[in-house]
């Protein structure tokens, strides 16, 4: 097999995993947030939907109610107004869902994996420079390629981030559209709602990373990540840009408190009025899409991704206590750092959506231009300044 032939291979191996991922963890998000709901509000929560296998009922815990959702939504009637446009009509789901799909290309759910050393204790003895080590950690026995390894992610771009917030700016068309075209004054106010805040956000969402981009030194998520591990994590060198990006993103989904394009006691349902079966369904979809996607690149810029203070490509090392591990359980272990983190950060925002009231337009925009903007620009002169003084 060529070598083009395997990188294509491998991408489309990564392509499969990532979404594989994500289309089980958008659904179970769905059942975890009812029953977190539920458990709020002291209700039972989803537990009716259920299979009969030889005479026996079966419910699990209600997590057959996504199964149940799904099916209904792919039986159910795709209802198009009849003045509405419809090719419009069509195109909003399918904005909304692929560019939060395509964000998540950059993101790393792991170092490096070298299949020539699956089994064999890998330490990287410096950045780029990776080796075998010897029984019991002895010196390096034979040196790794660091361009055959293969990255925990489905693209490595110069320019990661700045591709990321590209793609996922895209995703405020998705919502105008469906708004426009609707034909209906309840789905424009939406569109319009949706518009707005979301283009407000994304100023400060793109400026609180700066100031992490002047500390990592790199647009890469992936080296940004070695960053922490060598140094520290993102949220002790920029605590104030990780509560900024946590409020903005939380703004940039349009959930509970900022859910106004799509407030049901206000404007019906939004710029999804008129959406029924799967096109409501991709507008869904595409809302826990992006919840999973904020929250990893949290996780990669400020919560130190796959790493762990004890955790290094050789094994475990904490207190004086080595455990010598084989590469393949170091990645596993590396990915299931970075999962862990991840699930963390999305019980954060499930959890703030059941704690706060929905904010009025007017505090949310005066909320993104008068104090969370000013306090971005302040962000990005402290850092400048700390550079100058403490360049080390």
């Amino acid at each position: 097999m060529t070598v083009l032939a395997t990188s294509i291979l491998i991408s489309l191996i990564k392509i499969a995993a990532v979404l594989a991922i994500v289309f089980t963890l958008a659904p179970l998000l769905v059942w975890a947030e009812r029953r977190q709901s539920a458990v709020i509000q002291d209700r039972v929560g989803p537990v009716r939907a259920s299979i009969r296998i030889a005479g026996r009922e079966i419910r699990l815990a209600g997590l057959l109610h996504p199964l149940a959702d799904t099916l209904k939504m792919m039986w159910k009637e795709d209802f198009v107004p009849p003045r509405a446009d419809k090719f419009l009509h069509s195109l909003a789901p399918i904005a909304a869902l692929v560019p939060a799909l395509m964000t998540l290309a950059v993101l790393p759910f792991g170092n490096l994996l070298h299949l020539e050393a699956w089994n064999q204790v890998v330490a990287e003895v410096e950045p780029g420079h990776w080796c075998v080590l010897g029984n019991a950690g002895q010196a390096c026995v034979a040196e790794l390629d660091f361009a055959r390894g293969i990255p925990l992610q489905i693209a490595s771009l110069d320019v990661g981030i700045l591709f990321l917030f590209a793609i996922a700016g895209t995703g405020v068309v998705g919502a105008a559209i469906g708004g426009y075209a609707s034909d209906n004054k309840y789905s424009l106010l939406g569109g319009l709602r949706a518009a707005g805040q979301m283009v407000s956000y994304e100023v400060v969402l793109g400026l609180t990373l700066v100031g992490c981009f002047m500390i990592y030194g790199s647009l890469r998520l992936e080296e940004m990540v070695r960053w922490q591990r060598d140094h520290a994590w993102g949220i002790v060198v920029q605590p104030v840009a990780a509560l900024l990006y946590l409020t903005a993103a939380i703004a940039e989904t349009k959930r509970i408190p900022f859910d106004v394009p799509e407030g049901e006691s206000e404007i019906v349902g939004g710029y999804f009025t008129e959406y029924s079966g799967m096109k409501f369904g991709m507008f869904f979809m595409g809302e826990f899409i992006e919840v999973v996607v904020l929250a990893a690149l949290a996780t990669s810029l400020f919560f130190g991704g796959w790493s762990l203070p004890f955790l290094d490509e050789s094994g475990i090392h904490l207190f004086g206590f080595r455990l010598w591990l084989p590469h393949l359980a170091v990645v596993a272990l590396q990915f299931g750092v970075f999962m862990a983190k991840l699930l963390v950060l999305i019980w954060l925002q499930l959890m703030l959506r059941w704690s706060l009231p929905r904010f009025r337009y007017d505090q949310i925009m005066r909320l993104c231009w008068r104090y969370l903007l000013p306090l971005t620009f302040a962000n990005i002169v402290l850092t400048a300044l700390a550079i100058l003084l403490w360049p080390s």
